[in-house]
């Protein structure tokens, strides 16, 4: 055990390391002896390569004798070395905070949001959020800590998008990712602050205004897409017959066509479950004519064999060749592909089908997004308009006397 050696100053001894060297002499580790309470008590302080000398000992020793008799500041070692560690433990919080403070909404959205997205959305759902952030939200926001963004910032993008053309929808959909990566930094510790959206006036979106084909454009559409791509018009009617969304038609494969009972299977879809759809004759002939595949091979692949990820240019070319937009300024009313989907919900209610089994059909979640095509129903408000008239006529006739008038007479 190393041998302890007194210096020149009470209280103050230290022993010499067995080989390391300060200079030419062995480093030394001092310490200081003193009493508490009337108990002896040894602290070390340090060794002479961290500067300590046995002249600082005995300063750090007087110090502490004059605040036992003083009975104010620390009287102990441990004590200013626990207040030391408290010291750094805060100002490592302090630093922290400030850090996480600074963290800019593009940071988050692009690092711990987006890892989480990817993991627990539809590719669909996390690619259309990234479009939304690098188009609109990351050009006003994008560098900003999430402190510092204010509800003003977020009316910048809500008039950028307007001023674009971009629907109520589309706008309505920009402040909900921003809402929600608000929300998951508060989750996670990064915000603490009130969520700037909750401020912020959203824009209704008139849902109930939309554009679907007649007949004749449906038929004329699919006639001009068969001579430009075969691809193209089996894709395009079979979601104008069935009412597939893009996504839906993209992913199907030959293992989900049930050519014997007419039968598709869409597996995940947008709202997370599986569903099956019917097909009609000139679908199943379609299906029939085309060369098919292994059970897990895509019906409508790349030509690389991988699966598509948008609505080809040929069929926006073929819509503005059939001047099916012209005139047409509301973004809303243009003849887009979902207008495929929408013309075979309209189609399915102006036929008379349920608005029900339209729902399990279009594979909507709740029955209020269904709820938009109920106009299109001969037996809903068209029928109520005509028994109003009936009542009318029948009070005219007797004077205005109140009669009983049933629906369907």
């Amino acid at each position: 055990m190393a041998k302890w050696i007194k210096t020149n100053f009470p209280g103050v001894r230290y022993r010499e390391h067995p080989t390391r060297k300060n200079g030419v002499r062995k480093d030394q580790y001092f310490t200081i002896r003193y009493k508490v309470n009337g108990k002896d008590k040894e602290e070390g302080l340090g060794w002479a390569l961290e500067n300590w000398t046995a002249a600082k000992a005995y300063e750090r020793l007087k110090e502490l004798k004059e605040n036992r008799k003083s009975g104010e500041g620390l009287q102990t070692l441990a004590e200013k070395r626990e207040l030391e560690q408290e010291r750094r433990e805060q100002a490592l919080i302090e630093k922290e905070t400030l850090e996480k403070e600074e963290i800019s909404f593009k940071q988050i959205f692009e690092g711990q949001y987006m890892a989480v997205a990817k993991t627990d959305k539809t590719w669909r759902a996390w690619g259309s959020e990234e479009g939304l952030f690098k188009n609109w939200i990351d050009p006003v926001i994008g560098h900003l800590p999430l402190k510092a963004i204010s509800p003003i910032h977020l009316e910048r993008i809500k008039k950028n998008m307007a001023d674009a053309g971009k629907a109520a929808s589309s706008i309505r959909y920009a402040l909900a990712v921003i809402r929600q990566v608000f929300n998951f930094a508060r989750a996670i510790g990064l915000f603490f602050g009130d969520n700037p959206v909750s401020k912020v006036k959203i824009p209704s979106a008139d849902n109930r205004r939309l554009r679907f084909l007649a007949h004749a454009e449906a038929d004329a559409l699919l006639e001009a897409l068969a001579k430009k791509s075969p691809d193209i018009h089996d894709m395009a009617l079979l979601s104008l017959h069935c009412g597939l969304r893009a996504g839906e038609v993209f992913s199907l494969t030959w293992g989900d066509v049930d050519m014997e009972r007419g039968i598709l299977t869409l597996r995940d879809t947008k709202n997370g479950k599986s569903r099956h759809n019917f097909m009609t004759d000139e679908v199943k002939s379609m299906l029939l004519a085309r060369p098919r595949g292994a059970y897990n091979t895509l019906v409508f692949p790349t030509r690389s064999g991988s699966q598509k990820v948008q609505a080809s240019k040929t069929f926006n070319l073929t819509v503005d060749e059939l001047r099916l937009n012209e005139g047409v300024t509301d973004q809303r009313q243009k003849v887009v592909w979902h207008t495929l989907r929408h013309t075979a919900a309209s189609w399915f209610v102006e036929s008379g089908v349920d608005l029900f089994v339209v729902k399990e059909i279009l594979g909507h979640s709740v029955i209020q997004m269904t709820e938009r095509y109920s106009h299109l129903s001969p037996g809903t408000l068209q029928n109520a308009t005509r028994t109003l008239e009936k009542a009318i006529e029948a009070a005219r006739k007797t004077g205005g006397k109140v009669v009983e008038i049933h629906q369907g007479e």
